[in-house]
């Protein structure tokens, strides 16, 4: 969701592992030499998730980054083909805590429609996205006193995790192949 936190924690996570760092948005505005805002005023929200699709697309092929995206990439299913080139990371933060990151914020055109309550916004997107967030290889839930710093360590720690359960099991497969290789009868 947006305010989770996703460009700073994607920073400090590159930083650690040496790994170079993107932003979509910061891509897409770059790219369009536009604003976010603008791009939603001008062209509006389905164009503006063409231009995220082409930039995921672009980037999801190179190794050794992170990728910060914006909350509602999810909902493009071509886009989940791009997001499984690495490890999806869902940053899981309470709505109050969203609420109380985004009130101040102007620049969010998905959030600029003025008779909707900020709260009731957030949780009407929450709800759309959850399922979608739910598939991610990782989810990581926010506590409310706890740095970027240490969500970017328990990030790490969990990636950690995530990469030996998948080498035990795959060395489980290997012996087990080992002792009983499959056979084709005829």
């Amino acid at each position: 969701m947006m305010g989770a936190g996703k460009t700073t924690i994607g920073r400090l996570l590159a930083q650690h592992l040496s790994y170079r760092f993107f932003d979509t948005d910061a891509v897409i505005e770059q790219a369009a030499t536009q604003t976010i805002t603008q791009i939603f005023a001008e062209s509006g929200e389905a164009a503006f998730r063409q231009l995220e699709t082409q930039v995921l697309a672009q980037l999801s092929p190179y190794t050794q980054l992170v990728i910060a995206t914006g909350g509602g990439i999810v909902l493009k299913r071509e886009n989940w083909s791009y997001l499984r080139h690495g490890v999806v990371v869902w940053l899981d933060v309470p709505i109050e805590q969203l609420h109380q990151r985004l009130q101040q914020d102007t620049s969010r055109p998905i959030l600029q429609d003025q008779k909707a309550n900020l709260k009731e916004k957030l949780q009407a997107l929450s709800d759309q996205r959850q399922s979608l967030y739910a598939q991610a290889d990782l989810r990581i839930t926010v506590m409310p006193d706890e740095s970027a710093t240490q969500v970017a360590a328990r990030v790490m720690d969990a990636i950690a995790q995530k990469c030996q359960e998948k080498s035990q099991i795959n060395e489980r497969l290997r012996l087990m192949n080992q002792e009983t290789p499959y056979q084709i009868e005829p």
